[in-house]
């Protein structure tokens, strides 16, 4: 392929993923404020929650995964620490705070279930301690969608290329919840299943047509960003795409429902919610599936 016909095609990937973005039925400025009220108040302060044990022991360490804008990028990489060879990946996208020790330890239980995860940094090397701090940095990167979306891109060519990983699958929450989907839509072909906890739908159902693998999305009714109207309209779209899409509501629920370190935390709806994630991604990228 030419280099101009190449350069050509490679920008409007990015352009095509960027439209699928803006269709989401929400203005980016008003997903922030929604987030923003969300989250008032609340800190990522890690419960005992937010530190169970992974299924076995795993070994994990910062890995320079991208180069975006000229800047090197470093996310955490967590495996089983007795694993030989390659194994699944899946790359897990924080939420709008940041890439923190929630996060980490989320790396490391999926880890502990046979898997690579590799856990990116869509905030430059930033993580947020307050709301107002969270805001101002999901803000930044939803005003610099290429460079997110570059960043994605080469989180997914690590674990491919350098990790060879045999299949990969993609999980978020909240901001990364979306993103998750967003990721499954600039690899329709490629990625091997995706999740998204009360991420931010798309509802152009051309876009949504392109999606090749399955889809489990996990929602709260008393979301107030997110809400189930949103969702059910996700889960039309979803269907009329012909998209393979598991769409689960937890009654009683809000946003974050799963987040142990904050006050929406539903043990019981984050529990079922983690059954789901780990049956759905061991359906569809381990060898015996």
């Amino acid at each position: 392929m030419n280099k101009p016909l190449f350069i050509a095609i490679f920008m409007m990937s990015f352009w095509l993923a960027g439209a699928a973005y803006a269709d989401s039925g929400m203005a980016d400025s008003d997903y922030v404020a929604r987030m923003a009220h969300l989250h008032a108040g609340e800190t990522p302060a890690a419960t005992p929650a937010a530190t169970a044990r992974p299924a076995v022991p795993v070994a994990g360490s910062a890995v320079q995964y991208a180069t975006v804008d000229g800047n090197a990028v470093t996310g955490y990489l967590a495996r089983p620490a007795h694993a030989n060879g390659p194994l699944p990946g899946i790359i897990v996208i924080h939420e709008w705070w940041g890439l923190n020790d929630n996060i980490r330890a989320m790396a490391d239980r999926l880890a502990g279930e046979g898997y690579q995860a590799l856990a990116v940094d869509l905030y430059g090397g930033q993580a947020a301690t307050t709301a107002d701090e969270a805001q101002t940095l999901m803000r930044h990167a939803l005003a610099h969608i290429p460079a997110v979306e570059a960043n994605l891109r080469q989180a997914y060519a690590y674990l491919a290329d350098t990790a060879h990983a045999p299949r990969i699958g993609v999980i978020g929450w909240c901001f990364g919840g979306g993103w998750s989907l967003q990721t499954a839509l600039m690899f329709p072909h490629d990625i091997d299943a995706a999740v998204m906890y009360y991420g931010r739908p798309v509802t152009d159902r051309d876009a949504l047509a392109t999606l090749d693998m399955p889809l489990l999305g996990l929602f709260g009714a008393e979301d107030d960003g997110i809400t189930p109207q949103v969702v059910h309209r996700f889960e039309t779209d979803l269907k009329a795409a012909g998209v393979d899409a598991d769409i689960h509501i937890y009654p009683g629920a809000p946003h974050a429902f799963a987040n142990p370190s904050g006050s929406a935390y539903r043990p019981e709806a984050a529990r079922d919610a983690w059954r789901r994630t780990i049956e759905f991604f061991a359906a569809n990228l381990k060898d015996d599936r």
